[in-house]
């Protein structure tokens, strides 16, 4: 099953769709290609929550739902205490943000596709005309 984004207009950057810890875990493993494992995910989410922490087993979820979505890939490994999964990007941060775009405009468009269609076109003739300015 997909995860589904949920976006908050009242926040802005990646806080509009991702929980403080969240946004930390995805930018420890961006900085990582190398791969990291959940314990060491999230020892580094805690050390720049502190002094708020966060469950190991609500990290886990998080990057298990990435996994799942495509932004992070992994590989399973057998070792000490079992299973368990070490953590790449698939998606980095640009790469990201253009998904999360791509999956609200999917959805607007699933339900006001008029409306949606004529935004975009509005959007993109404003852009032309130089009347709002590309990032």
């Amino acid at each position: 099953m997909k995860k589904r984004i949920e976006y908050d207009a009242s926040e802005k950057g990646l806080r509009a769709v991702l929980k403080d810890y969240q946004e930390i875990a995805l930018r420890v493993i961006w900085a990582t290609p190398e791969g990291l494992g959940s314990k060491a995910v999230w020892d580094r989410v805690n050390a720049e929550l502190k002094p708020n922490t966060i469950s190991r087993a609500s990290v886990i979820n998080f990057l298990e739902s990435m996994r799942k979505m495509g932004v992070l890939k992994g590989d399973e490994k057998t070792g000490k205490g079992g299973h368990h999964w070490i953590y790449y990007p698939a998606m980095y941060e640009s790469k990201f943000k253009q998904y999360i775009a791509s999956q609200l405009i999917e959805s607007l468009m699933k339900s006001f596709p008029e409306e949606t269609r004529h935004a975009v076109k509005m959007l993109g003739s404003l852009v032309a005309s130089g009347t709002v300015r590309a990032p």
